[in-house]
C-alpha cells in the first residue's frame, strides 16, 4: 500500500484497502493504516467519532474501517447507521460492490455523499433483484439513455430504494392514466412523482382540489400543468396559501385554474407582500404577472398602471 492516498486513485475500493491488506504484527500497525486513509479527510473527523475514543476499544477494526469509508465519501455515518441499522452487519466487500455497480451506471465517487446521506438503505440494497431493476426501469420504461442515468438519479436518488414492481410501475401507469405522456419531462423534472404514494399523496391532492370546487377534470388538468401541486403539503401549503387567496385576495377558482402555480409561491415572501403593494396602489393585474416577474418589472408595471388611472 503506497504511504499517500491520492485522488486519482479513489474509487470505491479505496474503503476497503484496510481489508484486503493482511494484519499480521509484521504489517503496518491499526493506527498506521487509519493514518494512511486520514490523509484524504482531516484526522478531526476520526477523533471526534466516539467509536474511535479509548472507551470502545471493543469496537472491532472491521466496524471502524466501515465508519471511515462513509466518512471518506462524505457520508455522516451516525446518521446513516441510525437509518440503516442493516448497516451494522453488512460486510465491507457488499457495500464496496454497491459503489462500484453504481459507478458502472455512471454516478461519480462526488455524488455519493448526497445520494447515500439522502438514501443509506441503498448500501445494503440487493443489486441483482433491487438495484439493476431500477435501471432497467429508467433505461426501457422511461427510455432514458445510459450517459443520462448520473443526471436523473441525483436528482431523485429515492428511486433507488424503490420497488420498481410496487412503485414505480404502478405509479408510471396512474400518471400516465392521468395524462402525463411526456417521459422525457418525468425522468428528467419530476422524477418524485414516481416515488410518490399514489394513494396516501398523488389522489388526496386531486381530492383537495376537487374540494374547493373544481371539477375532477379540472384538478387533474392543473396537476398537468403545474406537477409540483402533487408535492406541496395540504395543511402547510394549499389551506393557508387559498385561504388567503380567497379571503383576502377575493381571487376566483378560474383565476387559480389559468394559473395554477401560485401554490408554488412562498406566501409571506411573495404573494402577500406583491398582494398588498397591489391594494396599496390600487392597482389588479392577473395572477401571473403578479408572482412571475420580478421586482423590477412589478414595479414598472404598477407605475405603468397607476399612469392609466391618472389619466
Amino acid at each position: 500500500m503506497s504511504s499517500t492516498v491520492t485522488t486519482s486513485s479513489f474509487h470505491s475500493s479505496l474503503c476497503f484497502s484496510i481489508q484486503k491488506s493482511p494484519l499480521p504484527s509484521s504489517s503496518c500497525s491499526d493506527h498506521q493504516q487509519i493514518s494512511l486513509l486520514s490523509t484524504t479527510k482531516p484526522k478531526s473527523i476520526l477523533q471526534n467519532n466516539p467509536l474511535y475514543q479509548p472507551t470502545h476499544k471493543n469496537i472491532s477494526l472491521q466496524f471502524k474501517e466501515k465508519i471511515l469509508c462513509l466518512e471518506i465519501l462524505g457520508v455522516d455515518s451516525g446518521k446513516a447507521l441510525s437509518q440503516n441499522p442493516n448497516l451494522h452487519n453488512a460486510p465491507l466487500r457488499a457495500i464496496d460492490s454497491i459503489i462500484t455497480f453504481l459507478q458502472s451506471k455512471g454516478l461519480y465517487q462526488k455524488d455519493f455523499a448526497r445520494i447515500f446521506g439522502m438514501c443509506p438503505a441503498i448500501l445494503t440494497s440487493d443489486i441483482k433483484t433491487e438495484l439493476n431493476p431500477v435501471f432497467n426501469f429508467l433505461t426501457f420504461d422511461l427510455r432514458v439513455p445510459e450517459h443520462n442515468l448520473r443526471k436523473v438519479i441525483n436528482k431523485c436518488p429515492r428511486l433507488l430504494v424503490c420497488s420498481v414492481k410496487d412503485q414505480l410501475k404502478p405509479t408510471l401507469f396512474y400518471l400516465q392514466r392521468l395524462g402525463f405522456r411526456d417521459l422525457h419531462h418525468l425522468a428528467y423534472q419530476d422524477p418524485i412523482l414516481l416515488v410518490s404514494s399514489v394513494e396516501n399523496t398523488l389522489i388526496p391532492k386531486l381530492h383537495y382540489l376537487a374540494s374547493l370546487g373544481f371539477s375532477t377534470n379540472e384538478a387533474v388538468q392543473m396537476t398537468l400543468r403545474c406537477p409540483g401541486l402533487f408535492t406541496f403539503s395540504i395543511k402547510n401549503n394549499f389551506i393557508p396559501k387559498f385561504d388567503y387567496f380567497s379571503q383576502q385576495m377575493k381571487g376566483t377558482l378560474d383565476e387559480l385554474k389559468e394559473f395554477p402555480q401560485y401554490f408554488a409561491f412562498s406566501l409571506d415572501k411573495r404573494i402577500k407582500p406583491r398582494h398588498i403593494q397591489l391594494v396599496e396602489n390600487q392597482v389588479s393585474m392577473p395572477l401571473s404577472l403578479m408572482l412571475k416577474t420580478t421586482d423590477e418589472e412589478f414595479n414598472q408595471l404598477i407605475t405603468k398602471e397607476r399612469k392609466k388611472l391618472s389619466i
